[in-house]
């Protein structure tokens, strides 16, 4: 039997590691050897997939802090929501996180001597990195692809980077320039890689759980990992559905205190975390912020989707669910409890979202699993003996 050694290098925060966990646990479930590489934050969750984990660069709060000491204002205000990812890839992620990280992943790679490198697309320091190692690089995308503009001007930010170990970057900063996996359903995202080769993933594996009889149907609220601190939207989205004819749950995140929301709605109820697996079988509507991993879970179990985008890829992912007719998106602007109450309404009502979203599921369900594309990266790939 060959084995193949993989450094999988990821941005801070959860939402850019846990999208790669699938296939990593799957290359590792075949005798593969894998080390992620991300800041000191993402430890915990690496080390739970019982993953080797080694810390790089100094995470996302000090980049927010480098960048603010630049802009003399918090970085980003006043963007339109068309405009976030052109600013923050290329200025937050491909200048600042890159040369942040790629000393501290470069040594992780002599020191692991990995055939390939597998990133996610904000970790431009995987690229460079693999091409620094004389390795592939190999592109996990978070959710549908982003604008090929965008990753033009990250080109731009990370070429002087690039030249300062004696190379030229190979355009797109690197991302697209060997093998990238994407985990939409083709009906979800038009674009294609701009070079390299593709391809697909299963991003959800759907399980089958008991499910409960219900009286009616049940909404599922959540904010992710990240902005679910903002327990004003919370409020905002419970208060338009308090007097509906539904059952709400809402998981604010482990890190947060669901008794903040108190005195809930008579129909609600709050938990800090409960597995989307257990939950979404269970569901009619989700209302969420359009997080690709909230997005393509719900996607996956053909529900139909409430956006309310709060900041990163979620206008994008908000903007893919509405023109493939599976969502509607309140943007911060619109939210408010009566188009909350209306647009669920809509949603409950709709059999076009409904079907739509079906068709989407069957698309996810005939991708190949992560432990298909794992038996593939070996194939593909420089193996050694075991």
């Amino acid at each position: 039997m060959s084995r193949v050694k993989v450094l999988v290098v990821t941005a801070s925060g959860a939402g850019h590691v846990n999208p790669l966990l699938p296939l990593a646990n799957a290359l590792a479930a075949q005798g593969d050897e894998v080390v992620v590489a991300s800041d000191a934050g993402n430890a915990g969750i690496v080390d739970k997939a019982g993953l080797a984990f080694c810390s790089v660069g100094s995470g996302e709060m000090v980049w927010f802090e480098r960048l603010q000491a630049r802009t003399r204002g918090a970085p980003g205000d006043g963007l339109p929501p068309e405009r976030i990812n052109h600013y923050f890839l290329p200025r937050l992620f491909a200048e600042i996180a890159t040369d942040d990280m790629i000393d501290d992943v470069i040594a992780v790679g002599h020191e692991s001597e990995p055939d390939l490198v597998l990133f996610e697309t904000y970790a431009f320091a995987g690229p460079l990195a693999a091409d620094v190692l004389g390795v592939q690089a190999v592109n996990h995308l978070l959710g549908p692809m982003l604008p090929h503009e965008v990753l033009e001007l990250a080109d731009d930010a990370v070429r002087p980077l690039w030249r300062s170990f004696g190379r030229e970057a190979p355009g797109y900063a690197g991302v697209y320039k060997d093998l990238t996996i994407a985990i939409c359903p083709p009906s979800l995202d038009p674009l294609r890689p701009p070079m390299g080769n593709s391809l697909p993933l299963r991003p959800v594996t759907v399980t089958e759980h008991a499910t409960p009889a219900r009286t009616r149907p049940l909404v599922y609220v959540t904010l992710g990992t990240f902005f679910g601190l903002n327990m004003d939207v919370f409020r905002v989205i419970l208060e338009g559905l308090a007097a509906e004819p539904v059952d709400v749950i809402v998981t604010v995140g482990e890190n947060q205190d669901p008794d903040g929301l108190k005195p809930l709605p008579a129909n609600a109820r709050a938990e800090r975390f409960i597995p989307q697996s257990e939950l979404l079988p269970s569901c009619a509507v989700v209302v969420h912020h359009g997080g690709s991993g909230t997005t393509l879970g719900s996607v996956a179990y053909g529900l139909p989707q409430l956006v309310v985008p709060q900041g990163a890829d979620n206008f994008l992912n908000g903007a893919v669910l509405e023109r493939a007719g599976i969502g509607r998106v309140l943007g911060p602007d619109e939210l408010t409890p009566a188009a909350v109450r209306e647009n669920v309404r809509s949603l409950l009502g709709d059999p076009d979202a409904n079907a739509a979203a079906e068709e989407a599921a069957r698309e996810i369900a005939v991708m190949p699993t992560p432990q298909e594309v794992a038996h593939t990266l070996r194939e593909r790939f420089h193996t050694t003996p075991s």
